[in-house]
């Protein structure tokens, strides 16, 4: 039997592999930046000043307007930082809920009371000379619990009343009282016993040593007087107590 012929193989080609193929990059969308508000791009002021900035040191502007406006001034210089602490003292701070500060010059009894109240009781100053009250607006615009008012000291109730505070713990006057008509002095008085919350205090600072003592026995049952000699002039603080009406 004869053998069938051999038949031959094709020859193994091998294969090229194969390409890979790639995806392209996913484009990423770059992120837009969101538009920003001028008002946000600076902390806003909470409490933007109502009168002008004030140039000067402080016993300048004090010097200034005892000399323009007289016997509306009570001292030609600030008081001293042993006086603003002698006006304050005995002050109970625990139950203190609001205090008001009449003609507060350029505010170093409101720094002392800024020292010493609790963050939860409010401070009213009340200063109608622009300048000074420029200042303090300067000084204490950062001080929450404080508002500064530019306004006429003897309708302080009228103030009061536009805020909705009915009573105060304490009344600070730098106000030049007995200087003042005495009609308009009355009326002072008879505001602040209106408004001051029992066992409250009027506090009136003078460059004067118990020369109005009198005086202000005339509307109080209570008056204790303060010598300050370390001021400029001395002086002193009456703190009053039971308006006689």
């Amino acid at each position: 039997m004869t053998p069938a012929p051999a038949v031959p193989l094709a020859p193994v080609v091998p294969h090229a592999p194969a390409a890979a193929v790639v995806a392209p990059p996913a484009t990423v969308p770059e992120p837009r930046a969101e538009p920003v508000a001028p008002a946000a791009e600076a902390k806003a002021d909470p409490k933007p000043l109502a009168t002008k900035r004030s140039k000067g040191p402080d016993w300048w502007l004090m010097l200034k307007a005892f000399l323009t406006k007289g016997r509306g001034i009570a001292s030609f210089a600030p008081s001293s930082r042993f006086m603003a602490r002698k006006i304050i003292d005995g002050i109970d701070w625990a139950s203190a809920k609001t205090i008001i500060e009449l003609g507060a010059g350029t505010g170093p009894i409101t720094a002392e009371l800024v020292k010493k109240a609790r963050p939860e009781t409010k401070v009213i100053v009340i200063e109608l000379d622009p300048n000074l009250c420029g200042r303090l607006q300067e000084r204490f615009r950062d001080v929450p619990n404080v508002e500064v008012i530019q306004g006429d000291a003897s309708k302080f109730g009228d103030l009061l009343a536009e805020r909705g505070i009915p009573n105060v713990d304490h009344v600070l006057s730098g106000l030049p009282l007995p200087s003042f008509p005495q009609a308009l002095r009355a009326a002072i008085l008879a505001t602040a016993a209106r408004t001051i919350a029992p066992g409250g205090t009027f506090r009136q600072l003078t460059v004067m040593p118990l020369v109005y003592y009198k005086m202000y026995r005339q509307y109080f049952e209570d008056v204790r007087f303060r010598f300050v000699p370390f001021n400029l002039p001395p002086g002193g603080v009456y703190v009053c107590r039971g308006f006689r009406g």
